[in-house]
């Protein structure tokens, strides 16, 4: 996988590699692509934003553009490839007012 295969503001179903050299389902909200790993947050998941690397996508089952009006949005700075150097996880919570949040 590489940057050419993810768009931001869609949802991805992938297969993800983990560290113990199994694999699991997940889906995927990708906010950045850089050259070496994407932004995102897990759909359903614990709210963190993540680093995934595209070494630890193993496959792309299915992939859905998000509607403008169902985008989430984060602050540009947090989407930065400086920003990600020395992490892995950022936990990011905002509301919305026009989701009533």
């Amino acid at each position: 996988m590489d940057k050419n295969d993810f768009q931001p503001d869609t949802r991805y179903t992938i297969t993800w590699g983990d560290r113990q050299g199994g694999s699991r389902p997940a889906t995927i909200y990708v906010y950045r692509a850089h050259s070496e790993f994407l932004v995102a947050r897990l759909v359903g998941g614990d709210g963190l934003l993540r680093k995934i690397t595209y070494a630890e996508v193993l496959k792309i089952v299915a992939a859905e553009p998000v509607a403008p009006g169902d985008r989430s949005f984060v602050p540009n700075a947090m989407l930065d490839e400086k920003t990600w150097r020395d992490r892995s996880v950022m936990q990011h919570a905002a509301g919305s007012p026009q989701r009533g949040k």
